[in-house]
């Protein structure tokens, strides 16, 4: 395995992991279970912000919460550093 497909397989993790909290968080908040801490959620959709997205979206959780409006601002730096790295610019 190439260390480029390496960390795009890390990536894709970071993501899956990112939309499965989301979710988990969501399903707790429904049971009136313990839930995941906020703070935990915010790290989380830092490495992964397109599974935080997905999830908050799919399943409307958190979206409401102002804290939570970095998530989008997550998803955009990585996609200008993906962009910069597609385009040599790093």
């Amino acid at each position: 395995m190439t260390p480029a497909l390496a960390a795009i397989a890390v990536y894709l993790l970071a993501n899956a992991v990112s939309f499965i909290a989301y979710y988990r968080d969501k399903r707790s908040a429904k049971r009136s279970a313990w839930r995941t801490p906020e703070k935990t959620l915010l790290v989380i959709a830092l490495f992964g912000p397109f599974g935080a997205f997905a999830a908050m979206r799919a399943f409307r959780h958190k979206t409401q919460k102002p804290l939570f409006r970095l998530v989008p601002f997550f998803l955009f730096l990585h996609l200008v550093l993906a962009t910069a790295l597609v385009t040599g610019f790093v």
